[in-house]
């Protein structure tokens, strides 16, 4: 029984006693207990002047990773309070050690301290409220009240370390970089060959060609390397969202873009995010260290949805994409999602395909049994012929086993560049 209701119960006591046996000293007997929770009630309403500061520490983790959580309160009134703190920690995190709830009696200028350990899943979480219930000096009544505060944890996708992605596009920026332009200049790759210039170099002199003109000198060329517009589109459709125990291949596609995403920026080009399914979330293209935070920021809220308009690739925005643009593509494929790529690889577009495979990755010893091999080598089998008609199309398609990790899976071949022809334009 609380404090409060074994008062109110002495005082119902004392005034129908009175009132029944028409006593004015049982009555009067009343009063001081009436007076004590008057006064605890008007206390308990005084709001208590605190000073809060949270930190929290690493604000960038992995997931999984123990992330520590300080939030100091002070007392900064005149009048000593009795309060009952609780953090509203967001529910998807997981509390590792400590307590994000403390019950302290704060004098004028105490401290106390909340102190815990969480770990999360890829996301980001706002510490935006915190719980605080007067309890008054006397404990007679609660008064609860959620004070704002600051505070921010930010998990980001694992982010595999890919030493180079080699792409190449039929025409690119004018900022140097690393992909080939099709433009002589200075290079790494041979171009061709020119008569010898003032100013060349002894070490691009073709000795070979000079030799057979005794009058002339000829020079190597190089072909130039810039930079180009890179969309990474991650396909967040439901349907794309295989489940294979508490396994989601959605993860495996936002790690895909993770690395990849790390990768094109450390080179220099300009990559923008779109992940497409229940919304469209937009990351513009840009540069550097801050594009690379907006696309770690957006790839740590990506989320798989379910809406109609996007249900297949027939609406993807291209009108955002030049046709100069690299897009790679993450998605597990399904067989109406082939003609719209081939109309997009028909329409200029160089695309590079990351694509999980769903077969392996539904794969379990229980598809074994009642007819099981039979479907998976079907539905291996007409995936096969679909990645096969994207490569006959030019489209170059990576096939990754995601039970292999993706730096080891799919570096070896992203190191070598698929050249792309220039698309025909029609004459009108």
């Amino acid at each position: 029984m609380s404090r409060k209701l074994l008062i109110l119960v002495i005082i119902y006591g004392f005034v129908f006693g009175g009132l029944f046996g028409l006593n004015g000293e049982i009555l009067i007997l009343a009063f001081p207990f009436v007076i004590y929770l008057a006064v605890g009630l008007f206390e308990s309403h005084r709001e208590p002047e605190l000073q809060i500061e949270r930190v929290i520490e690493p604000e960038r983790a992995l997931p999984g990773i123990a992330v520590n959580i300080r939030v100091s309160i002070k007392n900064s009134g005149l009048r000593p309070f009795i309060v009952g703190i609780q953090d509203r920690a967001h529910e998807k995190l997981e509390l590792i050690s400590g307590n994000s709830r403390l019950l302290a009696c704060l004098a004028p200028g105490q401290t106390s301290e909340l102190n815990y350990d969480v770990k999360g899943s890829r996301g980001i979480y706002l510490f935006e409220h915190l719980k605080v219930t007067n309890l008054g000096n006397d404990g007679i009544s609660e008064f609860e009240r959620s004070i704002p505060t600051q505070g921010q944890m930010f998990v980001i996708p694992h982010i595999p370390q890919l030493k180079r992605v080699s792409i190449r596009t039929w025409q690119t920026k004018v900022y140097s970089g690393n992909i080939a332009s099709r433009v002589s200049g200075f290079g790494t790759d041979f171009y061709g060959v020119r008569d010898y210039q003032p100013g060349d170099p002894l070490r691009y002199i073709n000795w070979r060609i000079s030799a057979r003109y005794p009058d002339s000198f000829f020079s190597n060329e190089f072909e130039r390397e810039r930079v180009t517009d890179t969309w990474l589109i991650l396909d967040g459709r439901q349907r794309s969202n295989v489940r294979s125990g508490d396994s989601e291949l959605f993860e495996h596609i936002v790690l895909s873009g993770a690395g990849l995403a790390q990768a094109l920026i450390k080179e220099g080009n300009r990559v923008g995010l779109l992940v497409y399914g229940g919304y469209l979330r937009w990351t513009f293209p840009g540069y550097g260290k801050i594009q690379r935070e907006k696309m770690l920021r957006a790839l740590a809220q990506a989320k798989p949805g379910d809406l109609f308009v996007f249900s297949d690739f027939e609406n993807l925005p291209t009108r955002a994409f030049p046709i100069s643009s690299q897009l790679i593509l993450i998605s597990p494929l399904h067989s109406d999602d082939i003609p719209v790529l081939l109309k997009l690889r028909a329409r200029g577009y160089a695309i590079l395909i990351i694509s999980p495979d769903p077969v392996l990755f539904e794969k379990s010893p229980l598809s074994l049994e009642d007819g099981g091999i039979s479907g998976l080598r079907i539905a291996n089998v007409e995936r096969q012929l679909n990645l096969k008609l994207l490569q006959n199309a030019g489209i170059r398609v990576i096939n990754w086993d995601v039970s292999i990790p993706f730096e080891r899976a799919v570096q070896t071949q992203l190191r070598t560049a698929l050249r792309i022809p220039q698309p025909v334009r029609q004459i009108r």
